[in-house]
């Protein structure tokens, strides 16, 4: 193996335990997105969201302290983006009203499926047949948590849907970001404009939080939020979004863990076959990127 080869194998492996560590922080937001959703209004939640972690991003990086935060060459790229964020979050928050967080994300998990198809025509990162084959028994592991024709899912499984197209345009516009613009300011932007569109909303359906716990959760949900958001940016700076998306899986398994803790949701045998498929695939992948396969692998960015 080429230095080059090991530093790009290196680069790719440090880009899945990012994103390992972000969709355990999304996990976690879930969480405790589901339990205030369960007695405030779903606005309310993503507004709060939004402005704690502006508020926190603010503390640490700000354009007071780095002049060339807010610097982009891309400005529509970055609102589009952040815009996308801000729909899948509502359309996700929203979904968890009614389902729980095994059922919610396991549609979700139709993303990377999503992601692979873009991501080779948008940005020239196409799939071999090893991670195809991978991805697609993946997706058929969420099809067995759904069920989709058996009646066995909500009306409201309708809003994760919705969540999963804007949070596959999502990543492949965080992708496409990554080439010119720095970790922190891509997130700079996702919060703020978050902030910008949902501050105005929360007069309207403001409700008191019951007692201290919400309130510490409500700021722990946008602290949760920023920091898997920089993990996933750097995440992408390091590895394809074709080869990172399949990794959302694992977020399965944190979901079905903290739904039974918190909320007792036992997951039934669908699930539990379903999430054993979706994290074997995952952990397919992660073999085939540590495996020594004796081509060049294809550069990129550097973190």
């Amino acid at each position: 193996m080429t230095p080059y080869e090991s530093h790009e194998r290196r680069q790719r492996l440090t880009g899945i335990a990012l994103m390992c560590g972000a969709v355990a922080s999304f996990a976690i937001l879930d969480c405790m997105a589901k339990y205030l959703g369960g007695h405030m209004d779903t606005l309310q939640v993503v507004g709060v969201r939004y402005a704690a972690a502006f508020l926190l991003t603010l503390m640490i990086s700000n354009p007071a302290t780095r002049p060339g935060l807010l610097r982009t060459t891309r400005l529509p790229l970055q609102i589009g983006r952040s815009v996308l964020l801000l729909g899948s979050t509502v359309f996700n928050f929203m979904a968890f009203r009614y389902l729980q967080l095994d059922e919610a994300l396991a549609i979700m998990f139709s993303t990377p499926f999503l992601v692979a198809v873009l991501a080779g025509p948008i940005l020239g990162e196409w799939v071999g047949w090893r991670r195809w084959t991978a991805i697609v028994v993946g997706f058929l592991g969420v099809l067995v948590v759904v069920r989709p024709g058996f009646g066995g899912m909500h009306w409201a499984a309708l809003f994760s849907v919705g969540s999963a197209f804007c949070y596959a345009a999502y990543a492949i516009c965080t992708r496409l970001l990554s080439r010119t613009d720095t970790s922190e300011t891509t997130l700079f932007y996702s919060n703020l404009l978050g902030a910008l569109v949902m501050l105005p909303i929360l007069p309207f359906v403001w409700t008191p939080p019951p007692g201290w716990l919400d309130v510490v959760l409500m700021v722990a949900v946008g602290g949760f939020g920023a920091f898997g958001h920089f993990l996933l940016i750097a995440a992408h700076r390091r590895a394809p979004a074709s080869v990172l998306s399949p990794f959302m899986y694992t977020q399965l398994l944190w979901a079905t863990t903290l739904g039974y803790l918190v909320f007792a949701n036992v997951p039934n045998h669908w699930t539990l076959t379903g999430a054993a498929i979706v994290i074997a695939s995952g952990l397919y992948l992660l073999y085939r990127e540590r495996k020594v396969t004796g081509r060049v692998i294809a550069p990129v960015e550097p973190g």
